[in-house]
């Protein structure tokens, strides 16, 4: 028999041999093209800065600290925190850091014997931005104290007397914060601002300013936490006591601070009720 044959059968292993490899290639191309249209995914998440006065730390130190930082800031713009020395109205803060480009304030209503919340107020336009801001804060708190009310009045509460005390207690202090915000109170005692150093070193030097305390590091505000010295706090940073507490009553310390952050426009909402007794942010 003859052998001609043979020759057309290699062909046909040949291309199919092309074919395979062809679309093992189309295969490659389309995974690369895939992989580079995928969104780079940011290696910062999950880190947070923290720029201020830690809880239990020296507040003597810490200003010293901050000082001597400033006066050897030698870098382009960077982000700092000023602490006040008393609380300010959004006026007298506007008028504090004037020509300052602001970007939030910390505030905090400061009720005798009460460990209120810090919060953190977007605001690039003082003083409109921070009473903006604090009428958001006077909502939500509105809503907190119904809520405590609630609570207070359920039939568990109702049944456990120190049960009631903590929601009434709570109910209280969150009426007078937000009568207090309703109001523009003087409850501002921190600001984030970014300036170049000369900026920052002159604004050191005004009335009522405590301290600025430079923080090049910071890129992202969402991911800082700002923990400034309140303007009581003069040996170490910790948080106020709190009569209620003493009493049995409740709320006890935290160095959580400014975990609320309100904007100039948007309304700001209500934080998700939980099972156990309320504990509002304190001081720092």
């Amino acid at each position: 028999m003859s052998d001609d044959a043979a020759p057309p059968r290699r062909s046909r292993f040949t291309t199919l041999t092309w074919l395979a490899l062809a679309c093992a290639l189309v295969v490659l191309v389309v995974a690369v093209a895939q992989r580079r249209d995928r969104p780079v995914s940011d290696r910062t998440v999950g880190e947070v800065t923290r720029v201020g006065v830690a809880a239990g730390a020296s507040v003597p130190a810490y200003l010293r600290a901050a000082g001597e930082e400033l006066a050897a800031l030698d870098a382009p713009d960077a982000y700092a925190l000023v602490s006040f020395a008393g609380y300010l109205t959004p006026a007298r803060a506007a008028a504090a850091l004037d020509g300052a480009p602001v970007s939030a304030v910390v505030a905090r209503v400061p009720l005798s014997g009460r460990q209120t919340e810090i919060v953190r107020i977007a605001a690039l336009r003082l003083p409109d931005d921070v009473v903006a801001g604090m009428a958001d804060v006077a909502g939500r708190k509105d809503r907190e104290a119904a809520d405590y009310r609630s609570r207070a009045a359920a039939p568990a509460a109702t049944a456990d007397p120190e049960l009631r005390r903590v929601y009434e207690s709570g109910a209280e202090v969150a009426a007078r914060e937000a009568d207090a915000y309703r109001t523009g109170c003087a409850c501002v005692y921190a600001a984030v601002v970014r300036a170049a150093p000369d900026a920052l070193r002159a604004l050191a030097g005004r009335p009522g300013v405590r301290a600025v305390d430079p923080a090049p590091e910071v890129t992202r505000l969402d991911r800082t936490v700002f923990t400034p010295p309140l303007p009581e706090q003069r040996d170490v940073a910790r948080p106020p006591a709190d009569s209620a507490a003493a009493r049995g009553g409740g709320m006890g310390d935290s160095s959580e601070a400014a975990r609320t952050v309100s904007g100039p426009s948007p309304t700001a909402r209500a934080p998700v009720p939980g099972s156990g007794p309320p504990n509002p942010a304190p001081t720092s």
